[in-house]
């Protein structure tokens, strides 16, 4: 075939999807124009997504298991593309976290996922890119699903969300005071949200603070608990009862200890106004 693009799947994600989808497709013996046919997309969104120049998205990857029957291979195989760069474990812990009826969150040391602005996540990925964290394909990944995770909020009813930040989380610069504002001004505006409850652990706290580390409690439709947590190397979810409510005992006491939504809100606001 004149032009054709040999793939490797190996190189990246995107490319052993694009591999995916190209075999999936000349299985049936179609063209690219044919399958965007099928799908209502042009022959060349089709080729852009085959040869990786353009990412797959589960909107167009379930598309493309319907027009070639597939039942979910090329969804399933998006959201492992996508979730590549992730810790093991993260990944499921997204597919429960878009269905919980109550999220609840403890951070440390910087904005957890859910309330960063595109702005903040991106400085953030640009510094592992420096370091040599990551490639900067695997942080655009990153970023992109943070994207996707924010907008799951969205869904009806939204799910309520308890958020206790460490006052580390507000101190720690990120990229300039521009960009920081912005976050700070984000946090703000999520704590006036009606399904939202928004606290800053302060320093002097003390040992009174009942954890330390990071962690998330999810309460799902049937009101079963999940917690997840991370470690360097994995995450790691936790669905025993019995070992959940101690860690939801303990992010209670720590809204005990926290300031009050007001006072909170008071903090950022001065932070955000550059006063001390």
């Amino acid at each position: 075939m004149v032009n054709r693009k040999e793939l490797d799947p190996e190189q990246s994600p995107r490319a052993a999807f694009g591999a995916l989808l190209r075999r999936l497709r000349e299985e049936h013996g179609w063209t690219q124009d044919e399958l965007g046919n099928r799908m209502g997309c042009s022959g060349a969104h089709i080729s852009a997504v085959e040869t990786g120049r353009r990412a797959s998205t589960q909107r167009f990857a379930a598309s493309a298991d319907r027009a070639l029957g597939t039942g979910d291979q090329l969804k399933r195989a998006s959201r492992s593309a996508q979730h590549r760069s992730l810790l093991e474990g993260f990944p499921e812990y997204v597919d429960y976290e878009a269905r919980a009826v109550e999220i609840r969150l403890y951070e440390v040391g910087v904005i957890p996922g859910l309330l960063q602005t595109h702005e903040y996540a991106s400085a953030l990925g640009e510094s592992t890119v420096k370091r040599g964290v990551t490639s900067r394909e695997h942080a655009d990944e990153r970023i992109a699903l943070i994207a996707q995770r924010q907008a799951t909020l969205a869904r009806t009813p939204p799910p309520m969300i308890f958020v206790v930040l460490d006052e580390s989380c507000l101190l720690r610069p990120i990229g300039g005071s521009t960009l920081m504002d912005a976050q700070l001004t984000r946090l703000m505006e999520f704590s006036e949200l009606p399904n939202t409850v928004l606290q800053v652990a302060p320093f002097n706290i003390g040992v009174r603070r009942p954890m330390t580390l990071p962690v998330t409690v999810l309460t799902m439709p049937d009101r079963s608990l999940i917690s997840y947590a991370e470690s360097a190397n994995r995450g790691h979810l936790e669905r025993e009862s019995s070992s959940v409510l101690p860690i939801l005992a303990d992010y209670h006491q720590l809204q005990a200890e926290s300031l009050p939504r007001a006072a909170s809100v008071a903090m950022i606001s001065k932070l955000r106004k550059g006063s001390p």
